[in-house]
Order: C-alpha cells, then structure tokens, then sequence
C-alpha cells in the first residue's frame, strides 16, 4: 500500500443463504422439544409470580411478617409489571443486538437473581419495603426481556408448519404456571408458618429456573440472527447442529434452491429507526399489533386481576376457598390455547384470531347480561368466566405470536418489546377501573360489556388488517431488512424500509 493512501473500511459482502429454508424443511423432533421446555419456562414463570404474590398478599399485611399496608402490598404487582416494561425494552434491544442465546441465559439468571432476594427479604421498615419492590423489579425486568428475546427465538427455529401451534401453546402455558401457583400456594400457606410460607412462595420460580437453566446453555443460537448478522459460517455451523441433534441429518428433502435470500448484513437498529418502520413504513402492522395487544391485556387484567374480589365481594366466597375457583379459572385457559393451537396453523390466523376474540366477546357480553339478571352463583359464574376465557386465552396467546412474526427478524424483538409495554400501559387500566366498581353490580355489568366490546374490536382489527402468516417462511411474511433479493415473494413495506445497502462484490455462499 502506498504511503498517503487512505484506510477505507471494507463494506459488506452480500451473502446468499438457504438457512430460513433449511429451518423451515425440518420435521418435528426431539430436538424441538427439548427447545421448546427450555424456553417456553418463561411464561410458566411469569403465571407463577403473578399468582404468588396475590396469593401472599394478606400474609405480608401481618405484623409478624413484613407489616405492610393493603396498598403497599398492592404496589408489589405494579412494581413488577413495571419491571417487565422496562425488562422487555432494555433486553429486547440487546437481543436484535447481541443475539437470542445470550439474551435468553441472562434474562432467566436476572429473573432468578430478582426473586430469590425477594424471599430475602428480612424485616419491617420503610427500607426492607423499598429492598422488596426493588427485588421485585428486578425479577420483572428477567420475565419482561424473556418475552422479547425467547418469543425471537421460538419463532426463528421452529419450522413454518408448526410454528403457530407452538408459540400459541407456550404463550398459553401462562396458566399452567398459574396453575402451580396456585396449588404451591395451598400447599405452603396450610403447612408453613406465616414467617416461612410467603418466602417459599416466592422460591418456587428460581428453584425450576435453577433445573431449566442448564438445558438452554445448550440450544445453539438462532441461525436466522446469524446469517443476517453476517456471520454466516456460525449460522452454517448452527443449523448443522440443529439437524444432527434432530437425527434428521442426510434424511431431510432436497432443498429448493430459488427459496435462497441474499441478504446484505446491517448494523442493530435503535428505537427511533424502530419506530419509523412500525409506524410510518409498516403503519397497518403496527394498528393490527397494538390492537391485538391492547385488548386482551386490558380485558385480562381487568378479569384477573379482581377476580378474587368480585368472588369475596359479590358473592361472599370465603378467601381460603378462592383458590379452587382460580383452578377452575385457570385450567380454562390453559386448555383453550393447548387444544385451539393447531387450528391457527391449518384452519389459518385471520379466521382463528378474529373467531376466537369476536366469540369471547359476546360470550362475556352473555355472561355480563345473566350477571346482571342475577341468575349467577359462584359456581356458575366460574364456569362461565372459564368458557369465555377458553377463547380469550387463545386469541390473547395469538397476539404475542402475531407480532413476533410479521415484523422484519433484524427489530423482531425490540417490536415484541414496545407493545408488549404498549399493551402493559394500557392493561393496568383495567384492574383500576373494575376494582373500583366491585361494590356497584350495575357498574360492573356495564364494565363487563365494555370488556366484551373491547374484545370485539379486536377482533374486527383482525378481520380487516389480519395477514396469512399461516405455514409460511418468516421472511415471506416480512423480507429482512437486510435482504437484497430472495427467491421468495417480495414484501413491499420491508421492501420500502430497506435502504443505503451496497453490493459490495460477487456474494458469499452460506449454506
């Protein structure tokens, strides 16, 4: 090099890839599986702590426990929920950075961390409250960045045919941790002394994240992330792995050759770029993401959250009793994403998720009337709440798989991450509103039918702005950012967010 001539970085080489074809070719195996319990802990985590700490609620107003007031103990559910906004922005931000594996190994460890010094906690006092929201904050921020990084990360390594089911199932498992909250809970709080139960409540979650953090050392990193990262020899090596573990290797179809992307790899994207592809080069996406989001988080944390009130308050159900009526509660909606899940990959997204979100409600609408009538027990009301929810849950677990697929893989998990908060923000309406009404039975009946409503406009969202995401790739829902051409049909909003990309050179192979 002569002296004088300046150092020019070199710009990136296109890169031609069959990765997302070879992903999506794979049959279901154990190796699917074994991903599939190590990731989808997340949402049994979240059920699981949200179910503790209202379960313990009245034991931490005990002088002999942390002698809290009913509305500082009340604010532990706030804390955490803000905890998980904040969570889901600053890890989603780091997981379309820095990868999904490291992001779904540290976002369990904060978790783990978080709650366990909850149960740390050790006395009264102004101090040891602000110690408890703090671990409890902490504990929110691992399940918020959680929701971003392992929603990226099922959705970009489980193939197309399966992938509705799967993400729809495993949101849907929020429940299921719900569920073993709850049942913990009858078990501790009837064995344990005050002193000793509230902490072994909240012991429940690290102990399974403790069992379950060993498995995901060992799930490679997303292969999609790393091609469109550039680093395509990794992806190769990635996508191997992921084939021989499966004992899939030499026994998959021949691969469509025209189904191969070239891509250009850019740099991580911040918020405000983020933000002028959701909302002024993808703004229909982005309607749809929000209204999906906003109106099941606002009917669900309007039911969930005053569940045990109206059960107290308008039927005089004893507080020991609630719980079984929680299990019926939540054995509903863990049912209904289980068993619906396969129906949004065959029957299709559009009709399943306005189906599901348009019945749940006008049946809540049936609900509210008959409560209004009075003709409602406890029983009955528990049953009915159960069958509206068998839907609700469904389509509320819908919501998430929506916007994790129908936005570019380079801002899947920052997308995830801001109307997970949009959502939050909105949701923490609800339990406000409907625990205000509890003492007035006309109040509540017109509560429940603007819920119903609220539920319908979802609905009618998806029935206007829904997409066909059904058994197709990832990247034919929404061309990488990064893509230059693709044998796949073109995507004109991603098309129009792709800009300044150079071809520098002939390109490189990735297998």
């Amino acid at each position: 090099m002569s002296v004088g001539t300046p150092l020019v970085a070199a710009e990136p080489q296109p890169v031609s890839t069959l990765i997302p074809a070879r992903v999506d070719r794979m049959r279901w195996s154990r190796f699917h599986t074994r991903m599939v319990i190590a990731l989808g802990i997340a949402w049994i985590l979240d059920g699981l702590e949200i179910t503790v700490a209202s379960d313990v609620a009245d034991i931490l107003e005990h002088k002999n426990t942390l002698d809290m007031s009913a509305r500082a103990v009340g604010d532990i559910a706030s804390v955490y929920l803000i905890g998980e906004v904040v969570g889901a922005l600053f890890f989603g931000r780091l997981s379309d950075k820095l990868g999904r594996r490291r992001l779904f190994i540290l976002t369990l460890g904060v978790y783990l961390v978080g709650s366990g010094l909850t149960a740390a906690t050790a006395g009264h006092g102004a101090g040891w409250v602000l110690w408890l929201y703090f671990t409890r904050f902490v504990a929110g921020m691992g399940i918020g960045g959680e929701y971003a990084a392992i929603n990226s990360a099922i959705d970009e390594m489980i193939p197309s045919h399966y992938r509705g089911r799967v993400d729809i199932a495993i949101n849907g498992t929020y429940w299921g941790g719900a569920l073993l909250g709850t049942l913990a809970e009858l078990v501790i709080l009837n064995h344990l002394p005050d002193t000793v139960s509230w902490r072994a409540g909240f012991l429940v979650g690290p102990v399974l994240a403790l069992a379950i953090i060993y498995i995901r050392r060992n799930i490679p990193e997303s292969p999609r992330w790393l091609v469109m990262h550039g680093r395509q020899k990794e992806a190769d090596e990635a996508i191997d792995r992921m084939e021989r573990e499966s004992g899939e290797a030499g026994n998959l179809p021949a691969l469509d050759e025209s189904k191969a992307i070239l891509i250009n790899p850019i740099d991580d994207m911040g918020y405000f770029a983020l933000a002028r592809v959701l909302f002024n080069t993808m703004p229909r996406r982005s309607i749809l993401s929000a209204s999906l989001m906003i109106t099941q988080s606002f009917l669900y944390n309007a039911i969930f959250f005053t569940y045990a009130l109206v059960l107290a308050t308008v039927y005089h159900i004893h507080s020991g009793t609630i719980p079984l009526y929680f299990i019926a509660f939540a054995v509903g909606n863990l049912a209904g994403p289980l068993i619906l899940g396969p129906l949004f990959d065959t029957i299709g997204r559009r009709i399943m998720i306005s189906s599901t979100y348009i019945l749940s409600g006008v049946l809540l609408a049936l609900t509210a009337w008959a409560f209004d009538a009075n003709l409602l027990t406890a029983l009955t009301q528990t049953i009915l709440w159960s069958v509206v929810f068998f839907f609700a849950s469904a389509g509320a677990s819908a919501a998430y798989l929506t916007v994790s697929e129908i936005f570019p893989l380079e801002v899947r998990a920052k997308a995830i991450a801001v109307f997970f908060a949009i959502a939050q923000a909105f949701g923490a309406l609800g339990p406000d509103i409907y625990g205000g009404l509890v003492n007035s039975h006309r109040g509540l009946f017109i509560a429940y039918l603007v819920g119903a409503g609220v539920m319908v406009l979802g609905g009618i969202a998806e029935v206007v702005l829904g997409i066909a995401a059904e058994r197709r790739s990832l990247e034919d829902i929404a061309t990488p950012l990064s893509a230059v051409s693709s044998g796949l049909p073109t995507d004109p909003l991603a098309a129009s967010a792709r800009t300044g990309f150079s071809h520098g050179g002939p390109p490189k192979h990735s297998k």
